[in-house]
């Protein structure tokens, strides 16, 4: 009996002590329609013909990526647009440009959603640690305790007369009233 009685017990204890673990942090995604959303659709003020003739004129690579640069244009290209423009004549440094800006475009909306998110969360979890701290001050009275004296069964504000508190107070009347031992 003692033997059944200490294997429930300590049963007891051990599933007492079982968790489930911590949870890891959750990462919040972005999903494709919001993605969507955010990336404003590539706006090519130069078109890719414009980029073809001049490469075909002779301009040079870096020519045409400040005259891309300049106008602020954006692509998204599939592969085979990529192959097509380079059989044409468009020079690799100008294909890799148009796909590297796109790439950062795309990266720099989405850390800004990130960077927006993430400051509405903190202003959040400030507001919320503003409600706590109000919720935990609601009873707080800033004229308990012996520094302030008064009201609560200490003596009033005296000066350390023999009128006035026991252990000398550099404010008040130094009756003593409401001491309840020095009337």
């Amino acid at each position: 009996m003692k033997r059944l009685l200490f294997l429930a017990f300590s049963l007891l204890i051990l599933a007492g002590c079982a968790s489930t673990g911590t949870k890891p942090g959750q990462v919040e995604r972005i999903t494709p329609e919001e993605l969507a959303k955010l990336i404003p659709p590539p706006v090519a003020t130069v078109s890719l013909d414009e980029i073809v003739a001049d490469s075909k004129a002779g301009i040079s690579s870096e020519d045409i990526i400040a005259k891309i640069k300049n106008s602020n244009s954006r692509y998204e290209l599939s592969s085979t647009q990529v192959l097509d423009l380079n059989k044409q004549g468009v020079d690799a440094k100008v294909l890799d440009y148009i796909q590297q800006s796109n790439e950062l475009a795309k990266q720099n909306i989405i850390a800004e959603e990130m960077n927006k998110r993430e400051q509405e969360k903190m202003a959040a979890k400030k507001q919320l640690q503003r409600e706590r701290a109000l919720n935990n001050n609601r009873y707080y009275d800033p004229y308990w305790g012996s520094r302030f004296g008064g009201f609560y069964g200490h003596p009033y504000y005296g000066y350390g007369s023999r009128f006035g508190h026991r252990h000398g107070s550099r404010f008040g009347f130094g009756l003593g009233y409401g001491h309840r031992f020095g009337w």
